[in-house]
């Protein structure tokens, strides 16, 4: 486990962010392509690179998923004429456009289904958000971001203006989920003289009064949420276990919280959650070795699935580093990323619903993490 502190250290927040999968809200919809310097087709795939921390090198990639489209390398520098910015964390689709939020540069932007920015939250003049935004996710209208310093702010998706501030939510907070009107929130750590202290708590907060509710206790350093079939799913970075802890959230039994695996990545879609489990030895970085291990859990059932869920999956995905895992809900296919760090691009491989492997390529920067859906 050493070795796991050691590369954390080493990569500072380039950290295994939620690999957040969204869809349009409308397969029907003509998207707004407003500004848009690019002819695109109707189906869409948008990759996000974090890029390696100070290195101002994140960016998103556009994908083709019928191939009716050219693979377009940073289509937000194409279509914005500036660079995304330092560290990538989080991506989501909401109403038709894609929120990003970027923790090194710290702001969250807005842009249309043909990536043309439209809006932008800055939050570097803040005192109370210096912290960095870390994740995002949206309901009725709002987008909530956390940020490292323990606060939740309530932005309007519409005005793109901070409406609310929660503070002392928690010290340093991850990603987000939202079940039946309430968000839960990770508060991952706190740092005690220069020391990292792993918290074991999700705080709750109810978005009727934005006010928090309750705190859960969790596993030790608890990080990616996600909601599927009215529960909520969490993995935590406990470094004294053997992998990152899989973890259940029962809200319509008070909460309860089952531990039920091991996961470093998951990705929720129609009653299942796609889990993966990359454990890769860093003690000889930037040498890594790597292998991975695919299940999966139906929610329903409340059944786990050892068998791997993908066929025919090319051997060198097996032992390569992989940081994402994402689900197009229009059509169930999905995207997996593999990492080379700060060396290289990476690669994502695409599988049918059923597991059937399509078809890789080169994601267009480092350290991909997120991937949104308009189909």
């Amino acid at each position: 486990m050493k070795a796991k502190k050691l590369f954390l250290s080493m990569l500072g927040v380039l950290a295994m962010a939620t690999a957040f999968t969204s869809c349009s809200s409308d397969d029907d919809d003509d998207w707004n392509d407003d500004g848009s310097k690019l002819v695109l087709p109707k189906s869409r795939a948008y990759i996000m690179n974090q890029g390696t921390q100070s290195e101002n090198n994140s960016g998103i990639e556009f994908y083709a998923p019928n191939h009716d489209g050219e693979i377009i390398d940073d289509i937000f520098y194409k279509q914005n004429g500036a660079r995304l910015g330092d560290t990538g964390q989080a991506m989501i689709e909401y109403d038709g456009k894609v929120f990003i939020a970027v923790h090194g540069s710290n702001y969250l932007s807005r842009v249309n289904a043909a990536c043309v920015e439209d809006g932008r939250t800055m939050f570097s003049a803040d005192p109370e958000l210096k912290g960095g935004v870390r994740a995002i996710v949206a309901e009725d209208g709002y987008v909530y971001a956390s940020f490292y310093g323990g606060i939740v702010a309530k932005i309007n998706a519409s005005t793109m203006k901070i409406e609310s501030k929660l503070t002392n939510v928690g010290k340093n907070l991850e990603n987000m989920a939202v079940c039946d009107d309430m968000l839960y929130v990770s508060n991952a750590y706190e740092i005690v003289d220069g020391n990292f202290i792993h918290l074991n708590n999700v705080v709750v907060i109810d978005l009727n009064t934005f006010k928090v509710k309750e705190s859960i206790e969790v596993t030790p350093n608890p990080n990616q949420l996600v909601e599927e079939d009215d529960k909520v799913f969490l993995i935590s970075w406990d470094y004294s276990a053997e992998s990152y802890v899989l973890q259940m959230i029962d809200p319509k039994n008070g909460n309860k919280v089952s531990r039920i695996g091991y996961a470093t990545e998951m990705a929720p879609n129609d009653g299942v959650v796609y889990l993966l489990d990359s454990r890769t030895d860093y003690s000889n970085w930037p040498d890594v070795s790597t292998v991975n291990t695919f299940s999966s859990y139906n929610v329903k059932t409340g059944t786990m699935n050892s068998t791997s869920f993908l066929k025919n999956a090319p051997a060198e995905l097996m032992s390569t580093s992989i940081s994402m895992i994402s689900i197009n809900p229009g059509n169930g296919d999905i995207y997996i990323a593999t990492t080379f760090y700060n060396k290289s691009n990476g690669n994502v491989y695409r599988f049918k619903k059923d597991g059937t492997f399509v078809e890789k390529f080169d994601c267009g920067g480092q350290n991909p993490k997120a991937a949104v859906f308009f189909n």
